[in-house]
């Protein structure tokens, strides 16, 4: 997995003339910013209640963190994870209330609802996790101009279900005005991660 090659291409891709929204101030936190911010994606997928989930809909007026990884993955996304977890737990229960945290499925042939469940609640039994065909997974990493997960690689010649899958790792912070304003990479501390929730969640 990359993390901080794909974060400069996210960066650099995002730069265009749209105006920036100077309401919003970065002032203290520690996610790299995106100029200009994104909108969040138009995205319907299944939850983990095997009941359809309108990503928008579902989320609006909460601060949203958006991730993309898979159960199966061998390091860096249990870690994102479990990081986002602690911080979630040492803010304030009513600043928590207020976040969302959203991890959508890259593999969704082994990660079926239960399968994700599971996993997340060994993290955060409030975690919502999704699944869904690949072309609508695609589709939403498209408009966040993410880059898509390369093919997987088998790392047992003898089973076509063990394999890895190489994907961005970032973490898409949206504020309660529906836009994207950081794109959290490996390496953010728990204290880090604490601050910067609890900072997200007191914006109007």
């Amino acid at each position: 997995m990359r993390s901080s090659p794909v974060l400069l291409v996210l960066l650099i891709s995002l730069t265009s003339c749209r105006p920036e929204h100077r309401s919003w101030t970065h002032s203290g936190l520690s996610g790299p910013e995106i100029r200009p911010p994104l909108p969040k994606p138009d995205l319907i997928l299944t939850g983990t209640d095997g009941h359809r989930f309108d990503l928008r809909r579902e989320t609006e007026g909460f601060v949203t963190l958006l991730f993309f990884g898979y159960t199966r993955c061998p390091d860096l996304c249990p870690v994102q994870m479990a990081n986002i977890a602690q911080a979630m737990k040492r803010i304030d229960p009513a600043l928590a209330a207020r976040i969302r945290v959203v991890f959508v499925t890259v593999d969704p042939r082994r990660d079926t609802p239960p399968v994700l469940r599971a996993w997340l609640d060994h993290f955060d039994s409030r975690f919502i996790g999704l699944t869904g065909d690949s072309a609508s997974i695609a589709y939403a990493l498209t408009q966040l101009r993410l880059q898509h997960p390369e093919p997987p690689r088998a790392v047992d010649s003898s089973s076509n279900s063990s394999y890895t899958i190489n994907h961005t790792v970032l973490v898409l912070a949206f504020t309660r005005d529906d836009l994207a304003h950081l794109a959290y990479p490996t390496g953010i501390r728990v204290d880090e991660w604490a601050r910067d929730l609890a900072l997200l969640a007191k914006e109007d």
